[in-house]
């Protein structure tokens, strides 16, 4: 090989030494360029993807939020159902409870009326009066002819409130019976109002006033100043009508009779359990107020 040859030779391998570095970074950016795409096109794709999850992510929330929604109106109305059924079935209770005490009444008012018809003496045929006008026999011996003996007188009955009238008590309704007794206590007549009363219990003692009866005997009695027998009949309300609606104004009536028997301190245990019990009522109120006034009163 000439001297020139050699030369065009080294300097063509001194081309061509620099040039095989730069293709490989050429395929390496190449290379980096493709894969960034990729990594690009997978991030849309995942993006994508995750945009439809949240579309029915959110789609899930609004049909849990509509049934969360109508689950509480369902809810809500079956409450207020159960509280309307409710509701009625206490009033038809009530009214059962009504009726029930309404029959019984009835049942007494119809008792009562057998026993007095069957009490009523059994009518029968008079005898002929041979004195009786156009007979035969129609003059008596020293009369002239076509006289009449004259009818015999009958006793006025007395009125059913007086205190003759008691015994036949029984014969009247329950309703009747302590109607007038009641008109007697009203019009001041306690005495009559205690025999009263005190009929209608005897003949009607499970009727529907029965315990007004009684709590009513008591304030005829306290009314009269017969404290006594006041406190008796005002502890038989509270013994025997447990559930009244005068028991309260009874146990209130037994600490004031105890006050005017001087027996402060039952009197204060009469007061005390009224207003444990029944605080919040009218007798419960009077009853703080005559408490206070017996410790205000209480010696030191």
């Amino acid at each position: 090989m000439s001297v020139t040859a050699l030369r065009v030779a080294l300097v063509a391998g001194l081309l061509a030494l620099p040039a095989t570095p730069a293709l490989a970074q050429r395929r390496e950016l190449q290379q980096m360029a493709a894969d960034i795409r990729i990594l690009q096109e997978q991030t849309q794709l995942l993006q994508n993807a995750l945009a439809a999850v949240t579309d029915a992510l959110k789609a899930v929330n609004t049909r849990i939020d509509e049934q969360t929604g109508v689950t509480r109106k369902t809810s809500a109305d079956a409450k207020l159902q159960a509280d309307t059924m409710g509701s009625d079935i206490r009033v038809v209770r009530e009214r059962v409870d009504d009726t029930n005490v309404r029959i019984t009444s009835l049942s007494q008012e119809v008792e009562s009326l057998r026993d007095a018809i069957a009490a009523m003496p059994v009518p029968t045929a008079a005898p002929a009066d041979p004195f009786a006008t156009g007979s035969p026999e129609a003059t008596a011996p020293g009369t002239l002819p076509g006289a009449t003996t004259p009818a015999p007188t009958t006793p006025v009955p007395t009125s059913p409130s007086t205190p003759t009238a008691a015994p036949g008590a029984t014969t009247l309704s329950p309703s009747r019976l302590y109607d007038m007794a009641w008109a007697d206590y009203t019009a001041g007549n306690y005495d009559l109002a205690v025999e009263g009363f005190s009929s209608y219990l005897r003949s009607f003692p499970k009727s529907e006033f029965a315990d007004n009866a009684q709590y009513f005997m008591g304030e005829s009695y306290y009314q009269r100043g017969k404290v006594t027998e006041a406190l008796d009949a005002f502890g038989r309300v509270i013994s025997t009508y447990p559930k009244s609606d005068v028991l309260g104004q009874a146990y209130y009536k037994r600490g004031m009779c105890y006050e005017r028997l001087s027996q402060p301190d039952r009197a204060r245990e009469s007061y005390d359990y009224l207003v444990k019990t029944l605080g919040e009522t009218d007798a419960g109120r009077l009853a703080k107020q005559r408490l206070d006034a017996l410790n205000r009163a209480r010696p030191q």
